[in-house]
């Protein structure tokens, strides 16, 4: 069993900054692909970035040249830097760690961007 916990998640102003954190405790982190799943009220969950084991990386169109996620394998974690963020960014962050078509998922935090 897989443990995600995410940190980081706050109020933040329109074009501010945030960064999120997850601390994953699988024996094998280094074996998991990684991403970052956001979920709006009333909208579907929707992957905001993933990060494979060989360090390839995919991005919502929508975040594309703002957020770039990262993993530290030695230290089980995986971040997701958020910059110039807009108040469409607002939603429940998730962490998610895959393998061999398992899911697993954080609790989530919040993110809110609001003046």
């Amino acid at each position: 069993q897989v443990q995600l916990v995410e940190s980081g998640g706050g109020l933040v102003q329109p074009g501010g900054s945030l960064s999120l954190s997850c601390a994953a405790s699988a024996s094998r982190f280094n074996l998991y692909r990684m991403a970052w799943y956001r979920q709006a009220p009333e909208k579907q969950r929707e992957l905001v970035a993933s990060l494979t084991t060989d360090y390839s990386t995919n991005y919502a169109d929508s975040v594309k040249g703002r957020f770039t996620i990262s993993r530290d394998n030695a230290e089980k974690m995986v971040y997701l830097q958020m910059n110039s963020l807009k108040p469409e960014d607002t939603a429940v962050y998730y962490c998610n760690a895959q393998i061999f078509n398992n899911d697993y998922w954080g609790q989530g935090t919040q993110v809110t961007v609001s003046s």
